[in-house]
């Protein structure tokens, strides 16, 4: 038990690690520009980069754990994760970073894939997973708040280089520690499906859909490369899932596809991550530019969210599925971070943080904390162990997909309704409070939504296990 208890720290320590590298950097980014002469287009891809990287691996990295072994594939990530983190550390020029970050990316895609299968495989009890997945899902749910915290603390008190430079230490104990904690698994072997055509696909159609995505920003999404760009990822992923159905050995078996819960739970964390990152870039953008907060208090204001989310989380999640089944506590938390994105759509210009942003924090850290382990449970719930790599490769890309997509939709939308008003003559501080109320009734709508498919799609085992009897 100590062992298991020792071996799960380490992914979840990892998982975070990697999570929180998506937004640490995200409060450096002036310094960054500052030190090494980035335009605003081209600092974008400080951040880009990473993500790009990221979401499009994931599905590769995960079924590269069913057949080679997940341990394998988590030390190899790991080792190029924390080995590029020193590279960003140090680099000199802008070329130099966001090519850095592409393989910090690279590295953490070939990591977090395989966490949630090997979690579900170290603990095989009902009871016993249910506890571990809630410790993991707080690593997914907090890690970009704890990001923006620790990047305003980094960067205010030494320099945005110790952004990377934290990830040595951490990395380096986490490789010892996996490499004596974490049960060694082997694959049937690359030749037993090495789908290198789909794996081609699919890699090039999600790279160039969240590429397509985050520079609609910039291009509009009416442009007329934006469309093109869309539809030869959309055309490639379509080329993708055809060679999956037609493959002896398919990299993404469509079979669990048929799995309710797996179909059920990636499209609520498409749209309740779409929600929940965008409003993370918006509320950021309030405190700042509206309530004048500086980098550090921005991250602080952040805080309760975090808080609120582990105590559901690692405390009463798991009970809580227990009694009422994992729909039910995910229709709830849902609806409660919905509730929490209606109140942020009545912001206004003169607001006040105790008043107006905090209450919603807290709301939504107790939803969240609430679903994100009924969500991640429901992903993996049916899903048979030689998928188990895949299914968590699955859940993790779907998650990246809605951060792109609720970041840029969300920007778009607040800066288009903000520039209308600028240009009838409102103030400032006005127009860009307008711009972030529209910006929050989009991301409640999201989850409004997510609320919906999740008590349509998705059923609890009780349920389950009452019909059957």
């Amino acid at each position: 038990m100590p062992h298991r208890a020792l071996a799960l720290a380490v992914l979840c320590a990892v998982s975070l690690m990697v999570v929180l590298d998506g937004s640490i950097v995200a409060v450096a980014l002036p310094a960054i520009q500052n030190d090494l002469g980035f335009t605003p287009s081209t600092l974008a891809w400080v951040v880009n980069a990473y993500l790009i990287a990221f979401a499009g691996l994931l599905l590769l990295s995960g079924r590269l754990g069913d057949l080679i072994g997940r341990k394998r594939v988590f030390l190899a990530g790991l080792g190029v994760f924390t080995l590029a983190s020193l590279l960003c550390g140090i680099a000199q020029d802008q070329a130099q970073l966001i090519v850095f970050r592409f393989l910090q990316g690279a590295g953490g895609a070939l990591a977090s894939a395989v966490v949630l299968g090997m979690i579900t495989t170290l603990h095989p009890e009902p009871r016993a997973r249910a506890k571990a997945i809630g410790v993991y899902s707080f690593t997914q749910a907090a890690g970009s708040s704890i990001g923006l915290i620790a990047g305003g603390t980094l960067t205010q008190l030494l320099d945005w280089h110790w952004t990377f430079f934290v990830n040595l230490p951490i990395g380096a104990i986490a490789l010892a520690l996996a490499v004596r904690l974490l049960a060694d698994d082997r694959g049937p072997g690359l030749r037993a499906g090495t789908d290198v055509t789909g794996a081609g696909l699919v890699t090039g159609g999600l790279m160039l859909l969240v590429y397509t995505i985050v520079k609609a920003e910039e291009y509009t999404w009416a442009d007329t490369r934006t469309l093109g760009l869309l539809a030869v990822s959309l055309l490639l992923l379509a080329g993708f899932v055809f060679r999956q159905a037609k493959a002896r050995q398919p990299l993404l078996p469509l079979r669990i596809f048929r799995l309710r819960a797996v179909s059920g739970a990636n499209t609520v964390m498409v749209l309740m991550v779409a929600g929940l990152f965008g409003f993370q870039f918006i509320t950021a953008l309030y405190l700042q530019r509206v309530l004048r907060l500086d980098a550090l208090s921005t991250g602080f204001a952040f805080l309760p969210a975090p808080l609120s989310i582990a105590v559901m989380s690692l405390v009463f999640a798991e009970r809580l599925n227990h009694r009422f089944g994992a729909r039910t506590v995910l229709v709830t938390g849902l609806s409660a971070v919905a509730l929490a994105l209606g109140f942020l759509a009545t912001v206004e210009a003169d607001g006040n943080y105790a008043t107006d942003v905090l209450p919603a924090l807290v709301l939504m850290g107790i939803g969240f904390g609430a679903a994100m382990p009924a969500l991640m449970g429901q992903a993996m719930s049916d899903v048979a162990p030689a998928d188990a790599g895949v299914a968590s490769g699955l859940i993790n890309t779907t998650q990246q997909i809605g951060a792109a997509i609720g970041t840029a939709v969300l920007a778009t939308a607040a800066a288009s309704r903000t520039g209308s008003l600028l240009a009838e003559g409102t103030a400032m501080p006005e127009a860009l409070t307008s711009g972030y109320r529209t910006a929050y009734a989009l991301s409640a709508g999201l989850l409004a939504l997510a609320v919906f498919v999740a008590a349509v799609a998705l059923r609890d085992r009780k349920a389950q296990e009452a019909i059957v009897a």
